[in-house]
């Protein structure tokens, strides 16, 4: 079996007593880092060039990837997206200022807004996608995609369990 930077760690680990279940657990915690990691900085390689930060990326695929007209009420966007009413209201000036959403009334509920993109936001946003795609596929190059779906399914099942838990 080939090693790699985590396996380095492990003799330490295992030196100061942990227990094999945690080490296990801290393998995991920093292979998934590690590789969050990589998307992200080849992701914000490729978006920077179109201006974007990677919460304005974010926020533009979520809209882009719903149906025409291609919106969403903002605390809807923060749910998808894991991020913070507050973050979520920064992000959203900014793209408004951009001119990549706008937002409208919702008439079915005077307490809510829409979210959408314009067609300009659109267009930005599909640019995005399209080299946040070829992205990936650079970061995963050389890894067989069985290995891939294997991982993928796996961590499924991971978060399944550990997902609905609340951390403080």
């Amino acid at each position: 079996m080939k090693h790699d930077e985590v396996d380095a760690m492990v003799p330490r680990w295992q030196a100061s007593g942990l227990s094999s279940s945690l080490i296990a657990s801290l393998e995991l915690s920093k292979r998934t880092a590690r590789l969050n990691a990589l998307f992200e900085a080849a992701v914000k390689a490729e978006i920077t060039d179109l201006g974007l930060t990677y919460a304005e990326f974010d926020v533009l695929a979520a809209l882009a990837r719903t149906p025409e007209p291609h919106r969403m009420k903002p605390s809807e966007l923060s749910k998808a997206l894991f991020l913070t009413s507050g973050g979520t209201s920064n992000v959203l000036q900014r793209l408004t200022a951009a001119g990549y959403v706008e937002r409208a009334a919702n008439p079915g509920d005077a307490r809510s807004r829409w979210v959408q993109l314009t067609a300009e936001g659109l267009r930005i946003a599909t640019a995005a996608l399209n080299v946040a795609g070829k992205a990936h596929d650079e970061v995963m190059a050389g890894v067989p995609e069985a290995t891939i779906r294997q991982a993928a399914d796996a961590l499924r099942e991971l978060l399944l369990v550990v997902g609905r838990r609340r951390v403080r």
